[in-house]
């Protein structure tokens, strides 16, 4: 007599948590790719040009001063670690989209606590614009209020 068992039952991903892990890893992915460029420039430029890129809600006049070198270290280490957080966040993205919990935790993690200093010292402080910065912060909270909401969502067939 042959098995008549249907053989393991995978269940369908919820359509709308689907939608939503999306849409947290398209914005994951974008605020990775404008953290590591933002990195490559921090890193790029002299001391004065690094920091006006940073707080850019102030005249750039008021940065041309002579700096000790280890200003210039410090902005590039806040460079490296901008690049580095970019680049976790997008690759960490990847398996955001294959549903990794884990993945989701560093995309949420990394990029949580890199914006949340930013929040808390340079949009709190009004050195910076909207645009890009603030909108990046928004973007983070964004994608993971996203994810978690894809992650903890009750599908239509656990609501039976």
């Amino acid at each position: 007599m042959p098995n008549s068992s249907p053989g393991p039952v995978h269940a369908k991903p919820d359509p709308i948590a689907t939608i939503l892990i999306r849409a947290a890893v398209v914005l994951w992915v974008i605020w990775g790719l404008v953290h590591v460029l933002a990195g490559v420039m921090t890193i790029s430029k002299e001391t004065a040009g690094a920091v006006a890129g940073i707080a850019d809600a102030v005249d750039p006049a008021e940065f041309e001063l002579a700096y000790h070198p280890a200003v210039g270290a410090v902005l590039n280490q806040h460079g490296f670690n901008l690049l580095w957080a970019g680049l976790v966040t997008t690759i960490a993205a990847v398996f955001v989209w294959r549903r990794s919990k884990l993945a989701i935790a560093i995309a949420a993690v990394v990029s949580g606590s890199f914006d949340l200093g930013y929040f808390l010292f340079m949009d709190l402080g009004g050195h910076v614009k909207f645009i890009p910065g603030t909108l990046m912060t928004l973007t983070c909270a964004a994608a993971i209020i996203l994810a978690l909401a894809a992650v903890f969502r009750k599908s239509p067939a656990q609501a039976d």
